[in-house]
């Protein structure tokens, strides 16, 4: 008996054990590259060795590079902190970590773009099946007022041990051009559900990918993401450009602590489908305002429901603020899509010429009871 209950403290020991390296909210070892290379490592800023840089591999022509750092006349922005890393031609740097099988993770990194226009890069999981391979991320639109954003991609972990990868498959005519990568973290996201209170998932925004606490730039998701392996649970980015995660401590947040900014007119759009019954009628409220960001003039976001849509117009100050919109629809079938968009695009009022854009939140949908 007693030799039973040693094995199965060690059992539960070891889970504890196991359960303790899985990675669930915040940087991945040494994600943000503040511990570097040897000095024997390094050629100038070249990095020389596969496992030169701590907890990661790397092929490739890969940099360390420091904040401050010039490139001719050029200084190289550093996301976060004093260092990060710069991708050459066809280089890639990656991490092995220890997930739970069969949940749903977002990854959040930040880049800046260096030399080339049409930079990009290619972030993907491996082992994983072929719906988890994010494919090419374009970061040639840059949306921080500072030259750097952060991205998030959402994936299902396969396997309890899975390898991420960030790989730039850039072909530039200078080798040492290629993105800064900062900051890599990872979060544990839970499957929202609908209640009574709202037929939709996730309509506060509040379940969503990590967000650096000292970033000021929010987090941007990418277009075509499905709702499968979204970052932003329940949600899909259906639209050409990207649409951006924005959090309370810094920004003006309606209700909650996450909002969606649309950052890119009509190209910048959300969706849900919601199962309906034919012929009952639905009431579609949500929150329309600015995130205190800079963003003035007249906004206009569009609110689909199936064919119906309604268009609430928001004169933005800038200064954070809200007003209410509501789309009373006729279900006309057992699916509805719910759709959202900014009819302009709009910069920022600060000189940068950056893309900004109506903040929605609060979407709530709820059957309507005739007495």
């Amino acid at each position: 008996m007693k030799m039973q209950k040693f094995k199965l403290l060690l059992v539960l020991f070891f889970a504890t054990c196991h359960s303790s390296l899985s990675i669930t909210d915040g940087l991945l070892p040494n994600g943000d590259f503040e511990v570097g290379p040897k000095p024997s490592e390094l050629k100038g800023s070249i990095v020389t060795t596969p496992n030169g840089i701590p907890h990661w591999t790397i092929s490739g022509m890969v940099e360390y590079i420091k904040s401050g750092q010039k490139q001719g006349d050029m200084v190289l922005v550093v996301p976060h902190g004093t260092y990060a890393v710069r991708l050459g031609n066809e280089a890639s740097i990656k991490q092995k970590i220890q997930v739970v099988k069969g949940m749903f993770y977002s990854l959040t990194f930040s880049a800046s773009r260096t030399c080339a226009q049409e930079e990009k890069l290619n972030v993907s999981v491996v082992p994983s099946n072929e719906k988890s391979d994010w494919g090419v991320f374009p970061i040639q639109t840059m949306y921080g007022s500072n030259g750097c954003d952060s991205y998030a991609c959402g994936f299902r972990a396969d396997y309890p041990r899975v390898e991420i990868v960030i790989h730039n498959p850039g072909v530039d005519e200078d080798p040492a051009c290629g993105p800064l990568i900062d900051s890599v973290a990872l979060k544990l996201l839970h499957s929202p559900k609908r209640t009574r209170d709202n037929l939709l998932k996730n309509g506060n925004f509040e379940e969503g990918p990590y967000v650096f606490p000292k970033e000021s730039w929010g987090v941007l998701i990418p277009p075509h993401i499905e709702d499968a392996y979204s970052p932003l649970p329940g949600w899909m980015v259906e639209s050409l450009k990207a649409v951006k995660y924005i959090d309370s401590d810094h920004f003006a947040v309606p209700e909650g602590k996450r909002a969606i900014e649309l950052v890119a007119g009509k190209e910048s759009a959300i969706a849900q489908v919601v199962i309906t019954i034919i012929g009952k009628v639905y009431d579609l409220t949500f929150v329309v305002g600015d995130a205190n960001n800079s963003c003035e003039g007249s906004m206009v976001v569009e609110a689909f429901a199936g064919k119906d849509t309604i268009q609430v117009q928001y004169q933005s100050k800038g200064k954070g603020g809200f007003i209410r919109g509501k789309l009373r629809f006729k279900a006309m079938s057992t699916r509805t899509r719910i759709r959202f968009l900014s009819t302009f695009y709009t910069t920022k009022s600060d000189n940068t010429g950056s893309l900004c854009g109506p903040i929605i939140d609060d979407i709530r949908l709820l059957s309507v009871r005739y007495s």
